[in-house]
C-alpha cells in the first residue's frame, strides 16, 4: 500500500515538473520550430482526446469533428469583425460548436452504427457548401469567394498561443480522466457495451450521448479556433475539410483507441509524421489515409494495445515455461 502511494506521488510530481518545463519553454529560448511542434501537438491532442471520448469510451463513431472546427473558426472570425477580442472569439467558437452538436444530436442519434457514422460524415460537407456561398456585405473576400482573414490578431505572439494550447491540451487529459471516473463515464461505458441493456437498467441513454457529444464539440471547437488564430485565415475547404477527421483518427488509432495514453502517443507520432510529409503536400492526405487503413488492419488496438498484448503473451509464455519446468522436475523425481 505504501509503495503504491509512493509511486502515485512520484508520478504526480513528475507530471507537475513536466508541465512546468513545458510552460517555461518559450521563456527559456526553446527553438521556435519546437514551440510550433508542441503547439500543434496540444491542439491535435485535445481533438484526439475528445474523439476518443466518443468513439473509444462511448461507442459513438462520430465523423464530424470538422464541423465543430469550421464553425468555431468562422465564429471566431465573425466575432473579431464585430470588434470582440480574439480570445472571446475562441470561447464563443467553442460555445457555438457545442450548441450545434446539441442541435444535430437528436436527429443523428436516431441512427445507430454505420448509419450514425455516415450521417455525421455528411454534416461537415453540408456546412462546407453553405459557407462556400456565404459572402458578408462590406467585407473583403479572399480565396475565391468564401475565405476571410481574422482581425485583431496582429499583436498575438506565438508564446501566447502556445500557452493557450498547453492549457487546452492538458485540460483535455484531465477532463477525460474526470469523466471516466464519474457517473457520466460509467453510463457511457454501459452504452458502449449495450445501449439497450443500459436503458433497461435506468440509464438515460439519450441524455448521456448528447452530453458527451456537446462536451466533445466544445473542446474541439476551442482547439480549432485557437488553431485559426495562429493561421490568421479561414476558408471552407480547410475549415470543414476531411483532413481534420483523418488527423484526429490517425492520432487516436496509432496510439490506441479506448485508452487514456493512446491519443498522447499517437499525437506525438502524427505531428512528427505531418512535419515529414510537408514536402509531399500534394499527396500527404492520401499517404495519411493509407497509413490509417494499414494500422487499423494490422494493429487495431494501436501501440498501447500492442504493448499490452505483448506483455500478456510474454506473461503467459513465462507462466507455461515455469509449469513445464515444474512438470519435468516431478517426472524426473518419479523416474
Amino acid at each position: 500500500m505504501k509503495l503504491a502511494v509512493r509511486r502515485l506521488r512520484l508520478s504526480f510530481i513528475s507530471v507537475i515538473i513536466l508541465i512546468a518545463i513545458l510552460a517555461l519553454s518559450p521563456i527559456i529560448n526553446v527553438p521556435k520550430y519546437l514551440i510550433l511542434y508542441l503547439f500543434l501537438f496540444f491542439i491535435y491532442l485535445s481533438m484526439a482526446n475528445m474523439w476518443n471520448l466518443l468513439a473509444g469510451y462511448s461507442g459513438l463513431i462520430s465523423l464530424c469533428p470538422a464541423a465543430f472546427i469550421g464553425l468555431a473558426g468562422y465564429t471566431l472570425t465573425i466575432a473579431t469583425w464585430l470588434g470582440y477580442a480574439w480570445y472571446w472569439g475562441i470561447l464563443l467558437g467553442g460555445i457555438v460548436a457545442a450548441l450545434f452538436a446539441i442541435l444535430i444530436s437528436y436527429p443523428v442519434f436516431r441512427m445507430k452504427g454505420i448509419y450514425f457514422a455516415i450521417a455525421t460524415l455528411i454534416v461537415p460537407q453540408i456546412l462546407r457548401f453553405i459557407f462556400s456561398l456565404w459572402k458578408p456585405v462590406g467585407e473583403k473576400v479572399y480565396g475565391g469567394g468564401a475565405g476571410y482573414i481574422i482581425k485583431g490578431i496582429a499583436d498575438v505572439s506565438q508564446s501566447q498561443l502556445y500557452w493557450i494550447s498547453l492549457v487546452i491540451g492538458v485540460g483535455s487529459i484531465l477532463l477525460v480522466r474526470y469523466i471516466l471516473r464519474s457517473k457520466l463515464g460509467l453510463g457511457l461505458a454501459a452504452i458502449r457495451d449495450n445501449d439497450a441493456s443500459a436503458a433497461s437498467s435506468g440509464v438515460d441513454v439519450l441524455k448521456l450521448k448528447v452530453s458527451s457529444f456537446a462536451i466533445s464539440a466544445f473542446l474541439t471547437g476551442i482547439a480549432g479556433a485557437t488553431y485559426y488564430v495562429y493561421s490568421g485565415y479561414i476558408e471552407p475547404v480547410s475549415g470543414f475539410g476531411i483532413q481534420w477527421l483523418i488527423a484526429i483518427m490517425l492520432a487516436t488509432v496509432i496510439g490506441g483507441i479506448g485508452t487514456e495514453a493512446g491519443p498522447i502517443i499517437g499525437t506525438i507520432i502524427y505531428v512528427f509524421l505531418s512535419f515529414l510529409l510537408t514536402r509531399y503536400s500534394n499527396i500527404s492526405l492520401l499517404i495519411q489515409g493509407v497509413i490509417l487503413v494499414v494500422i487499423m488492419s494490422l494493429a487495431p488496438k494501436g501501440i498501447i494495445g500492442f504493448i499490452h498484448d505483448t506483455r500478456t503473451y510474454l506473461s503467459l509464455l513465462q507462466f507455461f515455461t515455469k509449469r513445464c519446468e515444474w512438470c519435468r522436475a516431478k517426472i524426473h523425481k518419479v523416474s
